[in-house]
């Protein structure tokens, strides 16, 4: 792994994300534009599914949605009045083509088209069921298990056969799909991955976030409840809860990191979210310095946060280059081992002889940010301390992004003075789970019953991890149970 490629690899890698419309004559360009909105929760490959009275057309493509879906000829290829689309970046399965979303299958019934962002915890165990009943994949990805318990549903509708599918699976799922007549969202029983519904023109929209519905101009109606699945016709929409009431456990990191800052989520932009989390930090870990710097770009808004509260200077010490692609290949070793400053360079003059607070919103591994901290010293800064906008990530995610195994987190082997060292900063300091919940509008985190999915950061995981049970299983795991209804209402 090349010095660039570890970098890119030593952060919360994006989720995916989903979109639909129906009832609308120019279903595949809005998708399209929706799509482009939500390219930051997925950059491996991309995937629309339209219907035209009856019959289904797909493209799928590895890359971005600028270099793939924006050609008159790819959106000609996809006539009709309703589609639904997906961005991935691969938690379960390999990439390639096989598993790009959305899935396509034929049911007695009809096609059936199904877009998915989370993870089922569960996945692995119902796939080796119904392998020895017959079942055949043709991909690695977790969401094609949803298809094959929809086919093996001995329900009558099709919406009653989703309902019987997803009363099986467990884990975290927001999922988007549509049949020759309808378009359904529906999200898991607490609510883990972001789903919300707008209206274009009297066309209902489903999109992962609201940044989603601002670029095609759409009216943000709510968000779609946990446990909540909604059926979309000509006719209007209908609401159904298949799951038993549970308490919400939305993932508390869609506000830290995930989710595009001039989105909305659960009601709260996510801007402003984010400078109050760098104000907490503020007041929990103040130090003397002279200037506020943000690692570019998570860390900017609770940067500006954090230089309100402690009074300070912000600056943009670090400047990033933001036409440096994943795939960079590079032809030296003297370039391959430039790593970090491919992507970031130092803003010498405002940063020499400075006491610099950097603000990012995470440590993962921590080799990311060694290099920064060198980098800004080389810039002749006089002290560098880092400040977190999260607490310490001890714990791998189970439910839609990639995180290393929890042996390579660097909080989960080290305490923050052992981190310091490691990253070579005058001092570390983090964001504590109290302070998050705080900038979220709690008062605090509620031990008994937590009100987010916050697992990464303590370790206790809201669903059981059927797949990894038994399988190098971690003692200190925590899991609170979550129970389904077999039948809906």
């Amino acid at each position: 792994m090349t010095d660039y490629q570890d970098d890119a690899a030593d952060k919360f890698q994006e989720e995916c994300g989903v979109f639909g419309i129906h009832g609308h004559s120019d279903a595949a360009t809005i998708v399209t534009l929706g799509l482009h909105a939500l390219q930051h929760r997925g950059q491996e490959a991309a995937g629309i599914v339209s219907c035209d009275q009856g019959t289904f057309y797909a493209e799928r493509h590895v890359g971005l949605i600028g270099d793939t879906f924006t050609k008159p000829s790819v959106i000609a290829r996809l006539p009709g009045n309703s589609a639904i689309g997906h961005n991935r970046y691969a938690t379960t399965g390999d990439g390639g083509m096989r598993n790009v979303q959305p899935f396509f299958a034929d049911f007695a019934g009809g096609g059936f088209a199904l877009a998915h962002n989370g993870n089922l915890t569960n996945a692995s165990s119902i796939m080796r069921d119904l392998q020895r009943q017959g079942s055949i994949f043709s991909s690695t990805s977790d969401t094609e298990v949803i298809l094959h318990l929809i086919a093996m549903s001995q329900k009558t509708s099709l919406v009653e056969r989703l309902t019987d599918a997803v009363a099986r699976i467990e884990g975290a799922f927001s999922l988007v799909a549509m049949s020759q007549r309808k378009m359904i969202g529906c999200r898991d029983g607490l609510g883990v991955r972001p789903l919300v519904l707008g209206d274009l023109d009297g066309c209902y929209v489903l999109a992962s976030e609201t940044c989603a519905l601002d670029i095609i101009g759409a009216r943000y109606v709510r968000d779609i409840k946990p446990g909540e699945m909604v059926v979309i016709t000509d006719k209007g929409i209908e609401s159904y809860f298949p799951f038993e009431p549970a308490k919400s456990r939305f993932c508390v990191f869609e506000y830290v990191y995930f989710a595009r800052p001039d989105s909305s989520v659960q009601g709260e932009s996510v801007y402003s979210v984010r400078k109050k989390i760098g104000e907490e930090l503020a007041r929990e870990t103040h130090i003397d310095a002279d200037i506020v710097v943000p690692v570019p770009d998570s860390g900017t808004p609770a940067a500006i946060g954090y230089a309100q509260e402690a009074g300070l200077p912000f600056e943009l010490g670090i400047i990033r280059n933001h036409y440096v692609g994943r795939t960079f290949i590079a032809p030296t070793d003297n370039i391959r081992h430039m790593g970090v400053k491919l992507k970031h360079n130092a803003n010498r003059k405002l940063l020499e002889g400075k006491r610099v607070v950097l603000v990012d919103d995470s440590i993962v591994r921590g080799t990311t940010s060694q290099k920064i901290v060198a980098m800004v010293r080389d810039a002749g800064a006089a002290e560098v301390h880092m400040r977190i906008a999260s607490p310490p990530t001890i714990s791998g995610c189970y439910y839609g992004v990639d995180t290393p195994e929890k042996q390579k987190l660097l909080a989960s082997r080290m305490s923050t003075d052992e981190m310091a060292d490691f990253i070579k900063v005058d001092s570390l300091g983090f964001l504590t789970i109290d302070g998050l919940y705080r900038a979220v509008g709690e008062a605090q985190r509620n031990g008994e019953s937590p009100q987010f999915c916050d697992a990464c950061f303590t370790g206790e995981y809201p669903t059981r991890l059927v797949d990894k049970e038994g399988v190098d299983a971690d003692p200190d795991t925590k899991v609170r149970p979550f129970s389904v209804l077999s039948e809906a209402g």
